[in-house]
């Protein structure tokens, strides 16, 4: 049986939810934020999948801090779309509360590979 990869699950769940986000920004006309996030919220997966098949241990760190360095992007996207009122209240809390989940873990995952 294949173990669970929680943070592997939790950026695909992610990216999903960025894709549609994305979706609903262009629907309202905004196109330069809406690009970043959408990049930087299916990345943070891209390098987390990489991370998988890493050549080695500093690769897999460099790989995963990649993630890490993604994550907090994709925050950054998300404050200015809340705070510029792209996204409401409701989605903000939604997208921060997952977005902190999947930051907290990459943070345990990069500091405990370095030790």
């Amino acid at each position: 049986m294949e173990k669970k990869n929680i943070v592997k699950e939790k950026s695909i769940d992610f990216a999903i939810d960025i894709v549609n986000l994305y979706k609903e920004l262009v629907e309202k006309g905004e196109f330069v934020m809406s690009k970043q996030i959408l990049k930087s919220g299916t990345s943070i997966g891209a390098n987390i999948r990489e991370a998988e098949f890493a050549q080695s241990k500093p690769d897999f760190i460099h790989k995963m801090s990649i993630s890490l360095k993604e994550a907090n992007e994709t925050d950054y996207w998300l404050e200015l779309l809340y705070k510029t009122k792209f996204i409401n209240d409701i989605t903000f809390k939604k997208f921060k509360v997952k977005s902190t989940e999947i930051l907290k873990i990459l943070i345990t995952i990069v500091k405990s590979s370095k030790k």
